[in-house]
């Protein structure tokens, strides 16, 4: 198995009941204020509709089935990795703790117990949807079960808005997958969602809203992208409307570094091709390939329900992918051969030429991106789709290492994205 070094860093469901209602909420009262008119998304609720849906996993089980490639070498990279098997054990912890040894929480960091256990859950259950065999829900299930009951608080320094983010959207998404699954009980999924909805979701909003009290640029765009992300995620898992709208408002109109317009910063043309210069770009290459990762997931979620942000201002999205892709997989082009235009943050923090930190991190993120534009749109994404070749077959979290950067995002996509 492939291990790769990764630079750290329209169905309603009628049987919830709770904080997380099963009746889609009307309303934008949360973003009534602002500037610009918000928009009141037609969104479409099918479940399972996060990250995947029930035609992908029909999909990828033929073809699993049918022993077809590049399916096979992803189901294969999935069933080989030791967080998804049956006997794997969670390890909830009372007080999640990301940002730890600091004054807002002395007590060390044990965050990386929330980031296997989600991944485990995550790839047990695909392991189901696509096996049928219900041991691998079952274990995926008492997983979810055990940190809904344990985990009461999520604690550090502005770190606990990372860890809000990204395992907010990886627990609901795991959640998606088994959300119709006879052995999780109605009682314990619903306490589940109520668990999401009332420890993650708050630190989401409030992390987009007052950015931790400083200035609005003051944070990467990771940060907001993965809190975007989570809020999605739980919205659609809650069927809340009001929610998913804020969500997907911040992508369009969001005044921090998640929404798309301040994410690329420039965008340029270089031998016929749109590239977008990221807000990230100068900074390093580990966190830079981050956004696209959890872009690509924000935005494979909303298309789920309906709503096309991959399009967005003329592909604005990819045009960002393929400025990455192309710097990354391409190491003999010089940095001051990548177009680039200053960039300043309102912290005074100034970027005058693309970082070659972590030049080259290989992240399970690009088959997603490579197969929508490519194969879903009939799109040219040549350095998507020269980074996803490199990557193929992807795997997961345990795949890359045992550091965070190795389970921000949650991979598979070899198995999951590929299309005819």
């Amino acid at each position: 198995m492939k291990k790769i070094f990764i630079y750290s860093l329209m169905f309603i469901a009628t049987t919830t009941f709770g904080a997380c209602s099963s009746e889609i909420k009307d309303g934008t009262t949360d973003i009534d204020s602002w500037p610009d008119p918000v928009e009141e998304f037609d969104v479409k609720l099918s479940h399972p509709c996060m990250l995947h849906t029930a035609a992908d996993f029909k999909r990828v089980k033929e073809k699993v089935n049918a022993n077809a490639q590049p399916w096979t070498d992803g189901w294969n990279i999935l069933i080989a990795n030791d967080k998804a098997q049956e006997t794997y054990t969670a390890n909830p912890v009372a007080k999640l703790i990301r940002g730890g040894g600091s004054k807002e929480e002395p007590e060390a960091d044990n965050y990386s117990k929330a980031m296997y256990d989600v991944a485990a859950a995550y790839q047990l259950g695909l392991r189901w949807k696509i096996s049928g065999d219900d041991k691998y829900a079952d274990a995926a299930v008492k997983i979810l079960n055990a940190w809904a009951t344990t985990c009461k608080s999520i604690n550090g320094d502005s770190n606990k808005y990372l860890a809000a983010g990204i395992y907010g959207y990886q627990f609901a998404n795991a959640a998606e997958i088994l959300r119709d699954y006879s052995g999780w009980a109605a009682a314990d999924f619903n306490a589940y969602k109520t668990w999401l909805s009332d420890l993650f979701y708050p630190l989401n909003k409030d992390f987009l809203e007052r950015h931790n009290g400083t200035c609005i640029s003051h944070y990467w765009t990771n940060w907001d992208v993965c809190n975007m992300a989570s809020g999605l995620a739980i919205g659609i898992l809650c069927d809340d409307k009001e929610k998913i709208n804020y969500n997907l408002n911040y992508f369009k109109k969001g005044a921090g570094n998640g929404g798309i317009n301040q994410a690329v910063t420039s965008l340029h043309t270089l031998n016929g091709q749109v590239l977008g210069q990221g807000q990230e770009s100068g900074r390093d290459q580990g966190h830079a390939t981050l956004v696209i990762s959890l872009y690509g997931a924000f935005c494979q979620m909303a298309y789920n329900i309906g709503v096309d942000f991959f399009a967005y201002d003329n592909n604005k999205l990819l045009a960002l992918c393929e400025y990455t892709a192309m710097y990354n997989v391409d190491t003999t082009i010089a940095d001051t051969d990548m177009p680039f235009t200053k960039y300043t943050n309102c912290e005074g923090e100034t970027h005058t030429i693309i970082s070659n930190v972590g030049r080259g991190t290989l992240r399970p993120a690009w088959e997603l991106i490579y197969n929508h534009y490519a194969k879903v749109k009939k799109i040219s994404a040549p350095w998507s789709q020269k980074f996803a070749e490199k990557v193929r077959p992807e795997g997961g979290g345990g795949n890359y290492g045992p550091n965070s950067g190795g389970y921000d995002q949650m991979g598979f996509g070899t198995l999951m994205y590929t299309q005819e």
